[in-house]
């Protein structure tokens, strides 16, 4: 999850230089996040939205910090303003959302996120592995064994290799 948060504060960064934004806030907080100061980073994110609520830079790095912080409810909370605020619809924001949801026991809400990020065009092909697996254990947490074995199937077919999808279709097959 490390890899994420130095790929989305470059983006959080890059996205307050593009708006031009006076504020300093926000690039304190990235550093911040960068340092993995996360309290600190919340702290300014949070003053950030503060003055300006509609900020999807601030909300974006508040989420980051709030996932850091184990804050998941906030975290979502945060990544959903950002989207709704015109903040970017990246693979990535979508699967910590969607990872947000399945810590909140929110699993049919974590399969929407999934399916999101992996039509998203940024999609690197490890995040794509990931979601692929992130989707399969939340059809399982909702239930619904018989998607979970498909996505499974269709998941070992890409990745024959992947040594915990082997474990894990035979886990499935006895359910």
């Amino acid at each position: 999850m490390k890899r994420y948060i130095g790929t989305l504060a470059a983006l959080a960064l890059a996205g307050f230089m593009l708006t031009g934004c006076g504020d300093k806030t926000v690039e304190e907080g990235v550093s911040l996040l960068e340092e993995q100061d996360y309290k600190g980073a919340a702290e300014l994110f949070e003053q950030a939205v503060e003055k300006d609520e509609e900020d999807a830079e601030a909300q974006r790095g508040l989420g980051i910090a709030k996932w850091e912080l184990e804050d998941y409810e906030g975290a979502l909370s945060a990544f959903e303003s950002a989207l709704e605020n015109g903040g970017d619809k990246t693979a990535e924001i979508y699967n910590l959302m969607g990872n947000c949801c399945m810590k909140l026991d929110q699993a049919k809400q974590a399969l929407n996120y999934y399916r999101l990020g992996l039509e998203e065009e940024d999609a690197s092909d490890e995040l794509k592995q990931e979601m692929r697996l992130n989707e399969i254990a939340a059809y399982e947490k909702s239930g619904d064994m018989e998607s979970a074995k498909s996505k499974l199937k269709s998941y070992i077919q890409d990745y024959p290799d992947d040594e915990k999808a082997a474990k894990e279709a035979e886990f499935l097959e006895t359910r």
